[in-house]
């Protein structure tokens, strides 16, 4: 047995070692770690709570602000 931590992979949930050697860590694969990455750029994951904007993207939203 291993003394190296093992962790669930958070995509197919496979047991995984947590070592430095694992290069996709936490996830087991390339592929695990791209379709998690999907899943948070298609709005699948979220985070909880309101959207909070930068100036930026607050005054793009503003109908009321004008542009020079």
């Amino acid at each position: 047995m291993s003394d190296r931590p093992t962790v669930a992979c958070p995509t197919c949930k496979k047991p995984i070692e947590w070592t430095p050697e694992n290069r996709h860590r936490p996830f087991c694969c390339e592929r695990c770690k791209l379709i998690d990455l999907g899943e948070w750029a298609s709005e699948g994951h979220k985070i909880p709570g309101q959207p909070v904007f930068d100036d930026v993207m607050s005054e793009d939203l503003d109908p009321t602000k004008t542009r020079h």
